[in-house]
């Protein structure tokens, strides 16, 4: 059986989106076109380029091997398919799918790739949370995700992106008793990063329940601006604020809490388009935590 371009680029699509779901969804395939393709060029072949899990394909040995001496050639000849390589879209070929924290992304990733947008580069933005969107990156869905916990999924490679300091803050009407006295203003009912932070700089528990609940850091912050009370942020989501004197830091620790920020991609050949923005995004971290 000869081994046709169809093919191998349906195996590609399988291989990086480690769905047939989401191949057949990029290709503008069915799912059974896809499954017949995959099989047809694994009886080709002689040998299994997957397994059939609950949820999406594991690739194989050979089907990392495979995927190493076609990558390169497919993405080139795709873009001659495409046309216009003279455009600046031509450098990347498809849309990037990203997902991360609403507010690091709003803040520091979605600024930093506005450079490769204006050089052609497609990018499609999932807010959430790390569960969810880690599920949707090992699913095929995603091509990368910014996440505030480490992920301990199999099949992902991740890389630290950024540390992330934490202070606490109020509004100067509140300073110097907020600590004791203020309304706690948190992300969550069970104050994570608010009992993080009384753990790591009190070396106590934090007993209090929260007096606002906001499932977005820039809501937190504009609640405590306002006077609602005190809280743990982010320093670079509130650093304007504090420039301007609308935050106030109730204390500066000798060692200040940190959070390190990873970035996930699929292990394996990645798409050239999102791995010229993992790239990009890991040499800008760089920046982030100095």
């Amino acid at each position: 059986m000869s081994i046709s371009y169809d093919l191998l680029r349906t195996f590609l699509a399988v291989y990086r989106s480690g769905s047939v779901t989401r191949a057949a969804e990029l290709l503008g395939l069915s799912q059974p076109s896809v499954t017949a393709q995959v099989k047809a060029l694994e009886t080709a072949l002689k040998r299994p380029l997957f397994e059939r899990l609950p949820r999406g394909m594991a690739a194989t040995a050979s089907a990392d091997q495979l995927a190493r001496r076609i990558a390169a050639p497919l993405d080139s000849l795709e873009e001659l398919v495409m046309g216009d390589l003279s455009g600046p879209a031509a450098a990347f070929g498809r849309a990037v799918h990203l997902g991360g924290p609403a507010e690091l992304m709003c803040e520091r990733v979605l600024p930093a790739l506005a450079v490769m947008v204006t050089g052609g580069l497609q990018l499609r933005v999932t807010l959430g949370l790390p569960d969810g969107l880690l599920a949707t990156l090992a699913d095929g869905g995603l091509d990368l995700v910014v996440s505030s916990v480490r992920p301990r999924r199999g099949g992902l490679r991740v890389e630290a992106l950024c540390d992330e300091e934490f202070v606490l803050v109020a509004a100067p009407s509140w300073a110097p008793d907020a600590v004791d006295e203020a309304p706690l203003v948190a992300y969550a009912e069970n104050l994570p990063i608010l009992r993080r932070y009384w753990r790591s700089v009190f070396g106590t528990r934090l007993g209090r329940s929260p007096a606002v609940v906001v499932p977005d850091l820039r809501g937190v912050m504009a609640a405590v601006v306002a006077g609602a009370g005190v809280s743990v942020l982010p320093r670079y989501l509130c650093a304007g604020e504090l420039a301007a004197g609308r935050l106030v830091t109730l204390l500066e620790p000798e060692i200040a809490p940190l959070n390190t920020i990873f970035l996930a991609s699929r292990a394996g050949v990645t798409h050239p388009a999102a791995a010229a923005v993992r790239d990009h995004l890991l040499a800008e971290g760089r920046n982030w935590s100095s």
